[in-house]
């Protein structure tokens, strides 16, 4: 658990400065915090174009993180665009008193516009081990480029995207290494040192962004944790685009009682497939469930008990493939869907469905998705923000294909060829949920796929390691079948630092109180005998 408590005073010159400038060679593991505050950071100490940056402020905190009491120094800076009419990107450091030698980015969500809190732990990390500050890692983040509007839902607001160099700095991924650069400018001087190591974890846009970097700067991170990461983000938006058009149509939207319906007819039909009764789906490919069996007497009116055939074509919409008759410059032709009716929670509405239908305007009940949609036409596609998301059809975009195939090139991050990567020494642990509902957790197993191909199983095997955790939604959100947790950075940390790949790891539901192997795909956990609720009882099966 991480816990942010109030900060103390900004420390006196002396307190900030407590510990000398680090002797030449000698770097020190407390930071010169007061000499930050207002240092500019040169453009050149990035590579790619800025106009520099500045420490707007740097301080001395105390806080608790993961119960313990940590002094850190917190440095906020801006790098300027080189755009004038851009924004700025806002970025953190947190450089703690005993650092430990190494460094961690987090990355963002959705839209991002927030800096990530840089006391929090890893995606779906574990509840029993220190978050990274906690570890004495080096802390830091941006917001990716863009500052949210404090009117708009978190995460939801996409208007930075009528700006090119905002839109090239979040969806291509600029901002990454502009912030990794000014941030390492930064500990170097503040400890006199750089960090031995650098690694990176982020899930959702944070995971497409631990690919990003992978791929564009593969020397920049020894070892990268990607959770459930939007990485075809272009393509996922074309596939939500169709469920809008599908939800939205007369009495095709599932409500709240539909909703619970097909989660626990789902889980009836398939939960002990595995060997055990426990709520959770663990072999998702085994369970077919067919949605008309839950069809209401001549198909129409809807109820607690059934879903009309207008919901039966919705929720398979969400469930299978979605495919443009046309092609766009970024090589994709398809986002596989989501396994709503392979156990997927359907207890997160938001996430999924949503509350309420898509409509014009977008209601903030409909789901996240949906309203990623929204912001997505008014601000990206058509950089209007009066214009009607629903009036756009994927399967028939008009006068608006060419911008979607340029959109495809910034957006779609689906280069698999990591061998670079994989040559520098990196280590890439890819995580996923198999009941995610925002993310698909079959593109993630597409990429993985494509990576394998790309560069054959056994270099792929040297360096990347990837896990479908059951029952686990996106990011723990709400109320998972398994709240998954496990220790991703340790296990990342003794493969890049001794050699050590990940063997026999386990994952946690500390919500449950029990525990599973966590399997290396194409694994899933398997009840073989004894306690149900220890991972011990449970074999990888294929």
């Amino acid at each position: 658990m991480v816990l942010l408590m109030g900060t103390s005073p900004v420390l006196g010159a002396e307190a900030a400065t407590a510990t000398s400038p680090p002797r030449a060679g000698h770097p020190a593991t407390s930071p010169v915090c007061g000499a930050l505050d207002g240092m500019e950071i040169p453009a050149s100490a990035m590579t790619l174009p800025t106009t520099g940056g500045r420490v707007t402020s740097a301080a001395v905190r105390t806080g608790v993180v993961s119960g313990e009491t940590i002094t850190y120094c917190q440095a906020d800076a801006d790098i300027r665009p080189v755009d004038p009419t851009a924004p700025a990107i806002k970025m953190r450091v947190a450089l703690p008193y005993g650092w430990n030698g190494k460094a961690l980015m987090f990355g963002g969500g959705g839209y991002n516009g927030t800096i990530p809190d840089l006391t929090a732990n890893v995606p779906f990390g574990p509840t029993d081990q220190p978050a990274p500050l906690a570890r004495r890692y080096v802390t830091f983040a941006g917001d990716s480029g863009h500052q949210q509007s404090p009117t708009a839902p978190p995460s939801l607001d996409g208007s930075f995207g009528v700006n090119d160099e905002a839109l090239n700095n979040f969806a291509a991924g600029d901002a990454l290494k502009k912030t990794h650069d000014a941030s390492l400018f930064l500990v170097q001087h503040a400890y006199g040192a750089n960090p031995t190591e650098v690694y990176f974890s982020g899930g959702s846009t944070g995971g497409r962004e631990a690919l990003v970097v992978a791929q564009r700067w593969p020397t920049a991170f020894d070892g990268v944790i990607s959770a459930f990461p939007a990485w075809n983000n272009l393509s996922e938006m074309l596939y939500l685009g169709h469920l809008v058009q599908v939800l939205s149509r007369p009495g095709a939207f599932p409500g709240a009682d539909q909703q619970k319906l097909l989660y626990d007819r789902v889980v009836q039909a398939c939960d002990g497939l595995d060997g055990v009764k426990d709520d959770v789906v663990s072999n998702p490919g085994s369970c077919h469930f067919d949605p008309h069996t839950l069809r209401c007497p001549k198909g129409t009116g809807a109820g607690p008990n059934c879903l009309s055939d207008a919901q039966i074509e919705a929720v398979t919409a969400m469930s299978s493939p979605f495919r443009w008759p046309y092609r766009v410059a970024s090589g994709e032709t398809e986002y596989p869907g989501f396994p709503f009716l392979s156990g997927a929670d359907m207890r997160t509405p938001f996430l999924g469905f949503g509350t309420t239908a898509p409509a014009n305007p977008m209601p903030v009940t409909s789901g996240y998705g949906m309203q990623f949609w929204d912001q997505w036409v008014k601000y990206f596609l058509t950089r209007d923000p009066g214009h009607n998301s629903l009036t756009i059809d994927p399967r028939r975009p008009g006068k608006w294909l060419a911008r979607i195939s340029h959109l495809s090139t910034i957006q779609d991050r689906n280069d698999t060829d990591l061998g670079e990567f994989a040559r520098a020494g990196g280590k890439l642990i890819l995580l996923h949920g198999a009941a995610d509902e925002l993310v698909s957790p079959y593109s993630t197993t597409d990429y993985y796929q494509r990576v394998r191909a790309t560069l054959g199983a056994g270099p792929t095997h040297s360096f990347l390691r990837y896990y479908v955790v059951p029952g686990a939604n996106h990011a723990n959100f709400g109320t998972p079948a398994f709240a998954a947790a496990t220790d991703s950075l340790s296990a990342l940390e003794h493969w890049v630092e001794k050699d050590e790949p990940p063997a026999n790891e386990v994952v946690s539901d500390p919500v449950h109180d029990r525990t599973r192997p966590l399997c290396e795909y194409p694994g899933w956990p398997r009840y073989r005998a004894g306690d149900p609720d220890s991972a011990s009882s449970f074999v990888c099966a294929r």
